[in-house]
């Protein structure tokens, strides 16, 4: 099946991440349509004989993984992972927050973000914005016992939160077993500080704002590929 422009530059986007693992690396994988390139070409250089132990972030991703025979792991038995590599809703410029969890893993892909060394991220140039939330809704995982609660409790921090569902009639179930409220905020002028009262929140298990761990983001552009390092303009 031919690709369309912009699953070419995320493969282009991809490619050039994956030049970033190394023999003997454990690899965090992420969940997307972009991280679905990176896998993709993991398994490649895997083929050819690259040595690496990769952590799922999901289950879409450990069997994608499996058909491509990269040898998988968990934190149980890795704790430490060298490098992630995954996607984003959104990146700011500048700051290099993100907003995740639009493909419905940003617990795990929390988790393991969190355990990794450095994490990388790969985008088109589409999700590069200004401010975040200009474009996206900040998904928020949350238990389903009194979910109603919770989504009353995050409209009070200035959210509108809609329940995603799988189908019209099934809410959308996360690996982990919870819901996600899709949370609309008319400006997010601090990140960080929402990301801490939204966590804060009685029945919220995590959000997608993703604050201070994106170390390189690698945007696929029509005239190329930008890296973006925080830190660095």
């Amino acid at each position: 099946m031919a690709l369309s422009d912009r699953d070419e530059l995320k493969k282009a986007a991809a490619f050039r991440a994956i030049e970033y693992v190394k023999d003997g690396m454990v690899v965090g994988l992420g969940t997307g349509s972009t991280a679905y390139f990176v896998v993709q070409g993991l398994g490649e250089r895997v083929a050819q004989g690259l040595k690496i132990v990769g952590i799922p972030t999901s289950e879409r991703t450990a069997a994608q993984a499996r058909g491509l025979n990269i040898p998988l792991s968990s934190l149980a038995e890795n704790p430490a992972i060298d490098l992630t590599i995954d996607g984003a809703d959104e990146v700011e410029r500048g700051s290099l927050a993100l907003i995740k969890g639009l493909g419905g893993a940003l617990l795990r892909e929390k988790i393991v973000a969190a355990a990794s060394g450095q994490l990388v991220i790969v985008v088109d140039q589409e999700k590069l914005v200004d401010r975040l939330g200009d474009h996206t809704s900040v998904p928020v995982e949350v238990v389903q016992f009194g979910w109603q609660a919770t989504a009353a409790a995050l409209e009070r921090l200035g959210a509108t939160p809609v329940l995603r569902h799988a189908t019209e009639d099934h809410p959308f179930i996360t690996d982990g077993g919870n819901y996600t409220l899709d949370c609309r905020f008319s400006s997010i002028s601090d990140p960080k500080l929402l990301e801490q009262q939204i966590n804060l929140t009685v029945g919220v298990v995590d959000c997608g704002l993703f604050i201070g761990r994106a170390s390189v983001v690698i945007v696929a552009t029509a005239a190329g590929i930008d890296i973006m390092v925080r830190g660095k303009e």
